[in-house]
């Protein structure tokens, strides 16, 4: 990305990330930090691989400013992979597990890394010698240190770029940074299960969180809901709306044994309050709700405590902390009662990689438009009211419904497509599609289904396609989008 479209850091941190993990790893001694299956890996045995894979990099040509891609799964050594490639001050790309091939070609292409890491690369690293020197972190407070890629159902996945100073100024290896429900939560980390991918923002932040909290990071093997927990003793994961919905509803038809559960952190997706206190009244007091978004980590958090005793936060996402700034601005961008949430977070991306166009539409003098409607109540606690993208989210992925359009517009038996979300017991949200046939056509749902599959990534194939004869359109002529997400019954069909 060209210097001067990158914006300055705005100071310099008294300490790089990663270096309170460094240090904290260094002086844990046998402390176990991470356990997978039978094997348990201690504080000093971490610290020994990740100056091993940092030796490594450092031999292979990686250093301050050079691009790393991490393609790894989740064990011991992708997480020390993880805190290396930082401590070497590379600029850190996680690839998502269920990429595509052709969106993992636009990943590689947009970023144009000098060492892609995967599991067959990592088993080199790891053989290279162990000095023992202190590792010291080496990052430029101004550089990028991490660019967490977006939902690929764009076409092209967006990268939220966060620099080192941004890192440094995050609040999870730091007890006195911690808000309130962070400080409520931390202890309840004991046992905090790992899955899916390290390199996404919540699990990594989470696990940060875990060790600085004396916790040990657990590998779920296999992950799935409720086995997990109880089979590895777990205290505390990350669960998307669709999934606690599933567990809420497997606990009331079979119970299993999750008394050594203390923390569901829920997000993603919309979460009703009726959801959300059956979720408390079924599995006790161990939900906290969280909303944030990639760009900037978290916004808000409630705490069970806060809303088994009171209404309104068990209707809102909770209190935004006094390090995040947000402001309610109506469409001219004055202040409002109701409108446009900007926010303002300590670790916040400060632009999208290579995409300055993006970068300005979003990251607007220091804040970032969320392009969520919300409200903030007397008592502080935040109301989301809607969206102004169109987006929907599916498992704690932001799908685009415009490139799903046009994948599906493209196919010659399709006149016209529109997608819109619903909420979904499995998924939080769902696609669902209405197709205009071609004339004289009559496309398969099946085959539309997998076209979309098989260019954006099974999180934006629709869960179900209709055929209507044309889309209902609002005051404006422009099509009327709600008259569709309102229903089977809202639009003609055939």
């Amino acid at each position: 990305m060209p210097a001067e479209l990158w914006p300055a850091a705005s100071s310099t941190p008294a300490e790089l990330w990663p270096q309170p993990i460094l240090d904290l790893l260094a002086g844990g001694g046998d402390r176990p930090v991470f356990e997978d299956g039978d094997r348990v890996v201690t504080a000093a045995e971490m610290s020994g691989l990740v100056r091993r894979i940092v030796a490594g990099l450092r031999a292979a040509g990686v250093g301050p400013g050079t691009g790393v891609a991490l393609r790894l799964g989740v064990t011991p050594e992708a997480f020390a992979a993880t805190i290396a490639a930082f401590a070497v001050g590379a600029r850190v790309s996680g690839i998502r597990p269920e990429v595509t091939p052709a969106q993992l070609a636009r990943l590689l292409a947009g970023d144009a890394p000098a060492l892609l890491v995967d599991d067959a690369r990592l088993t080199g690293l790891v053989a290279a010698p162990d000095d023992g020197v202190a590792l010291v972190a080496a990052g430029r407070a101004g550089d990028v240190a991490r660019i967490i890629w977006t939902s690929g159902s764009t076409g092209d996945p967006k990268g939220c770029a966060q620099t080192y100073a941004a890192m440094s100024a995050a609040w999870a290896p730091y007890p006195d940074r911690w808000p309130p429900a962070i400080a409520d939560l931390a202890p309840r980390l004991r046992r905090y299960l790992v899955f899916g991918s390290l390199s996404s923002q919540v699990m990594l932040e989470y696990g940060i969180l875990t060790l600085t909290a004396g916790g040990t990071l657990v590998a779920a093997r296999p992950p799935g809901f409720p086995g997990m927990i109880s089979r590895h003793r777990a205290t505390a994961s990350v669960i998307t709306v669709g999934k606690l919905h599933q567990l809420v509803q497997a606990q009331r038809a079979g119970p299993t044994d999750l008394s050594s559960l203390r923390a569901l952190v829920v997000s993603g997706s919309p979460l009703t309050p009726s959801r959300l206190a059956e979720a408390l009244d079924v599995l006790g007091p161990v939900v906290f709700h969280g909303y944030g978004q990639t760009e900037t980590g978290m916004i808000a958090m409630s705490t069970p405590a806060e809303m088994l005793a009171s209404p309104a936060a068990l209707a809102s996402v909770g209190r935004p902390p006094e390090a995040v700034d947000v402001a309610i601005r109506d469409a001219q961008g004055r202040p409002a009662t109701q409108g446009e949430l900007f926010v303002r977070t300590p670790a916040q991306a400060a632009a999208y990689w290579a995409d300055p166009a993006e970068s300005a539409e979003v990251f607007v003098d220091g804040w970032v438009r969320t392009r969520d409607l919300a409200r903030l109540d007397a008592d502080g606690y935040l109301h989301l009211l809607g969206r102004l993208r169109d987006v929907v989210i599916v498992n704690a992925n932001v799908v685009y419904a415009g490139p799903v359009e046009r994948v599906l517009a493209a196919d010659a038996e399709v006149a016209e497509a529109y997608v819109v979300g619903r909420p979904d017991d499995v998924t939080g949200e769902a696609v669902h599609a209405y197709v205009v046939p071609a004339a004289g056509r009559c496309p398969e749902a099946a085959r539309l289904r997998a076209l979309v599959a098989a260019a954006l990534g099974e999180a934006a194939a629709p869960r179900t396609i209709r055929l209507i004869s044309g889309v209902p359109v609002g005051p404006s002529g422009k099509p009327d989008k709600r008259a569709l997400a309102a229903g089977p019954g809202a639009v003609p069909s055939r």
